[in-house]
């Protein structure tokens, strides 16, 4: 019987069919294999296959390989249907090769022929099927092969509009690809003119591409401004009937408004031609009319159609910025808006309210619907929507209304959602610090923020709170009694012990006069809060209590008491074991005056740029208004860029300056003479004291974080501060002499096996032989990851101490393979699925182990937050696990690695489960892990 002819093909359903009546995966192997080994008999038989049958076991190989199976036959006959007359047979050969030929096939030069073949063909449908799978494979041999003949085809007056709509978007899909494929010269003028084409799919499509042009070299595409603003004109007036007949729901055109609109954008409103600027804010004016006119549809895609040409409208209003009338209207317009009860349109109208608060134009106009958006914040079912007021409250507000809107923020912020809390703290920060008049206000507003939302509070936060009350005497009584009276809460957040602990320790003298607040009252009230804190904040609380004994003599005792037993105490923590012991020797040793002068206040900190909005830049690159600038309000130039202090040095989180690509980490600070140590400068100025020091390697603590104090004996400190993005680090080491005398013949040199120097590339610069006494030098390291290694470099520092014998001194570098994790996104979905892929002996690694400490399960996520990778919530079902995703950026490939982190409260131990697509790289994330927990 003769096979059912057409585009039917009754064999390929019933295979369809059979392949999903299967009740097993093996069953449907069993089915596939089956019809493998038919098609190959059928393809190597004596008997010359018809086009239909070429076409039908084509089709089926294709959908084999849909069902994720590896087809490594067929493609010469999916070749030869190329050459076929019949558009269902092309069609099917150009699908498959659009799906399963690789680009370095060795019949790649037969396809681009049989391409070039149908691109001179008169059939304007086999055109188009050329065009469409150049697009689709659209490799750089694609756009070599077919740079001619594409543009050709596109300006040429001979083609048909559906062409050349198709040889548009196929340039388009090239130009992204090879940016030289498209001539310059005459050409751009032709291109241009597209713009003027009565075919719709045509000036669409070319619109599109010339957007692309546009933005790689504007100022040669700069004619199509002019024809851009004539063809939206020409649609959006009434008095024309250009393109009259493509309406969607009683819209013109509204796709190419909405393209011709974001065209426009790229350009700065036009100057030259007087008339083009009118006829453009002519369209502008017109659009905005038409929005407040009545509905000519109830149908939703009416009021959809209409409201993007109209959103696409007031982007282009401000970005030029230049029509107060326009841009008030189009304030106006958004805040009628506010109010809708579509949920995308409100979000939308505080979206662009948020630009147009920017404009000195309309900034007055958006603080008139102050009150609509403090609604918006607090009422909104959507999180989305809440988090916009949120940025738009931050944008609006100036010196006139910051107290009102830091408090609304301040009330809102007890019940925000957890999602949106610490942008939301860093807003409120920043706010507080650049409209205060009276810094009274100011310490009250960050103490509430670390009070209702402690644990949203970032360092840099309460760093930037410190460098204020320093720099302003007016303000230093008033921190220390507020403060003081912020920590007698019986629930006292360890950020606020922090503070407290600075504050008390520099300025406690202030509020002793008050029996309320004696010396020993100051004292206890921190020591009762010393057992529930974190090692770090001991640390600052040592420090401020050897403060006490200069400030208060009188309870020198007791403090010295203290010391004592935590330098006596077998301590799981050596450093504050050593921090203790060394500071009960400096209030024994050192006289009244020298313990005046070590112990003195701290000094006024350097005016730098706000390291809170840097934070905030960093989070919401894009969402942060450039023009919200901290400015000194002791400045009398209103616009004067210069910040308040920045606590910034060599131990603090590095904040981007201006220029954070030729700065990567910021490291161009002042000497370490001109600046302090936030993170606890009262320990490092006691670092100097003279008494013999155990050497101590803290690299292990640097898996979780990127700066701090690398190694310190009783001659030497060295300090470390790093960034990292995908697989390139950088490194600013800083070596202080702890010594009355200078260091000579001082050589810093890098030491690590060879193998593993071919896989991680790390450059250093030379110091200076000589590190004077009491000084600071710094070297700076670059690190390229070139491919996944085991062991991280070491540097050897060798010395001569005058009189003294050579010194030798090895450290092991924090650059171990977790530094270059780019944290991952993942939703339930995709992490699982991911999982089960890496599930082979090779990819994972498991271990069950003791916990080095009592569980703490938010101590924990910490150190997976600090470890590099993302730290994806709501993924397990048990809400104590812990899942993280990440991706180690080498220059040779990415390696995926998933991680499930099972505590047992019981047991008191852990089970830590690695995947990663690389055995190695599974065994050296476990093993960096277990160390640590």
């Amino acid at each position: 019987m003769a096979p059912v002819r057409g585009d039917g093909m009754r064999g390929l359903a019933v295979f369809i069919s059979d392949i999903r009546n299967c009740k097993s995966k093996e069953a449907e192997i069993k089915r596939i294999n089956k019809e493998l080994a038919n098609i190959r008999s059928k393809f190597k038989g004596d008997k010359t296959l018809d086009g239909y049958q070429k076409k039908k076991y084509v089709c089926k190989l294709l959908f084999i390989f849909l069902l994720g199976h590896d087809i490594d036959f067929g493609h010469m006959e999916a070749v030869n249907l190329l050459s076929s007359n019949k558009y269902s047979e092309k069609q099917i050969g150009y699908l498959f090769i659009s799906v399963l030929v690789n680009t370095n096939s060795d019949l790649i030069k037969l396809i681009i022929q049989s391409i070039k073949n149908d691109l001179q063909s008169r059939n304007p449908i086999h055109v188009n099927l050329a065009l469409q799978c150049i697009a689709n494979i659209g490799s750089r041999d694609m756009a070599e092969a077919f740079s001619n003949e594409i543009p050709k085809l596109l300006v040429s007056g001979d083609t048909m509009d559906v062409v050349k709509q198709s040889a548009a978007l196929c340039l388009l899909r090239l130009f992204r690809t090879c940016p030289d494929i498209i001539p310059g010269g005459e050409w751009t003028s032709r291109i241009i003119h597209l713009l003027n084409d009565q075919h719709m799919g045509v000036v669409t499509a070319a619109t599109s591409l010339i957007d692309a042009l546009v933005k790689k070299n504007p100022e040669e595409y700069k004619g199509c401004v002019s024809l851009a603003v004539s063809r939206l004109s020409r649609i959006v007036t009434a008095s024309y009937t250009d393109l009259q007949d493509y309406t969607y729901y009683f819209v013109p055109a509204p796709w190419l408004s909405v393209k011709l609109l974001r065209l426009l954008q790229n350009y700065n409103p036009p100057t030259e031609d007087p008339g083009v600027r009118g006829r453009l804010n002519e369209c502008l004016e017109t659009i905005l009319n038409k929005a407040q006119e009545p509905p000519k549809s109830k149908k939703v895609q009416h009021s959809n159609a209409k409201n993007a040409v109209l959103f696409e409208a007031i982007n282009l209003i401000i970005h030029n910025d230049s029509e107060p009338s326009l841009l008030v209207r189009a304030c106006n317009q958004l805040g009628q808006f506010l109010s809708n009860r579509e949920t995308n349109l409100r979000y939308l109208a505080l979206e662009s309210m948020c630009h147009l608060a920017t404009s000195e134009f309309s900034h007055e106009a958006v603080k008139k619907h102050q009150e609509v958006v403090i609604l918006s914040m607090k009422m909104e079912k959507d999180v989305s929507v809440r988090q916009q007021a949120v940025d738009l409250l931050y944008a609006m507000c100036d010196r006139s209304n910051a107290e009102e809107i830091v408090q609304e923020m301040l009330n809102y912020l007890e019940t925000a959602d957890y999602s949106i809390r610490e942008e939301m703290v860093l807003k409120v920060a920043i706010l507080a610090e650049k409209y205060a008049t009276d810094y009274t206000w100011y310490v009250d507003v960050i103490l509430n923020l670390i009070r209702i939302a402690g644990d949203y509070v970032s360092e840099e936060v309460w760093y930037r709170v410190i460098q204020i009350v320093i720099n302003r005497e007016e303000v230093q009584g008033y921190a220390a009694k507020t403060v003081f009276e912020a920590l007698q809460a019986p629930a006292c957040h360890e950020n606020m012990v922090k503070v407290g602990g600075y504050i008390l320790g520099e300025f406690g003298n202030l509020i002793a006069g008050d029996s309320r607040s004696a010396p020993m009252v100051q004292f206890k009230l921190l020591h009762s809060k010393y057992h529930l804190c974190s090692s770090m904040t001991r640390a600052l609380l040592l420090s401020t209590y050897i403060k006490f004994i200069n400030l208060f003599p009188e309870i020198r005792g007791t403090i010295q008491d203290v010391f004592r037993q935590h330098s006596n105490l077998r301590s799981a923590d050596a450093e504050l074991q050593q921090r203790a012991s060394e500071y009960l020797q400096l209030s024994i040793v050192a006289s009244t005056d020298v313990l005046a002068t070590v112990l003195e206040e701290m000094p006024s900190f350097p005016e730098r740029e706000s390291s809170i909005l840097a934070v905030l830049k960093k989070k919401k690159p894009g969402r942060v208004p450039e023009n919200a600038e901290i400015r000194d309000n002791k400045s009398p130039v209103p616009n004067s860029h210069n910040a308040h202090n920045n606590a910034q040095t060599n131990h603090t989180s590095s904040a981007n300056n201006a220029n954070a690509s030729s700065d990567l980490l910021g490291l161009s600070t002042p000497p370490a003479s001109q600046s302090g140590t936030l993170i606890d400068v009262l320990g490092d100025i006691y670092s100097t004291t003279n008494g013999n020091s155990s050497v101590v390697n803290n690299s292990k603590k640097f898996v979780f974080k990127n700066n701090g104090v690398l190694f310190e004996n009783d001659l030497l400190q060295i300090g470390v501060k790093s960034e990292f993005r995908q697989n390139l680090g950088r490194l600013g080491l800083y070596y202080g002499n702890k010594t009355q005398t200078a260091l000579q013949n001082f050589v810093p040199t890098l030491q690590w096996s060879a193998e593993d120097a071919l896989k991680l590339n790390v450059q250093i610069k030379a110091v200076e032989p000589t590190l004077e006494a009491g000084a600071q030098i710094q070297q700076l390291l670059t690190a390229e990851c070139i491919d996944h290694y085991l062991s991280a470099p070491s540097i050897v520092i060798s010395f001569r101490v005058s009189g003294g014998a050579q010194q030798k001194i090895t450290v092991n570098l924090p650059l171990t393979i977790n530094k270059f994790f780019e944290p991952t996104e993942m939703n339930a979905e995709s992490f699982f699925a991911r999982w089960r892929n890496l599930g082979g002996e090779q990819q994972r690694a498991q271990r069950v182990f003791k916990a080095m400490q009592p569980l703490d399960l938010p101590g924990a996520r910490n150190k997976l937050t600090g470890f590099g990778m993302q730290l994806l919530d709501s993924i397990d079902p048990n809400p104590d696990n812990m899942v993280c995703a990440g991706i180690i950026h080498t220059q040779a490939h990415k390696v995926g690695c998933l991680l499930r982190l099972e505590p047992n409260k019981q047991a008191q131990m852990f089970r830590l489960t690695i995947r990663s697509s690389l055995e190695a790289v599974t065994q050296e994330i476990c093993d960096l892990l277990v160390d640590q927990f």
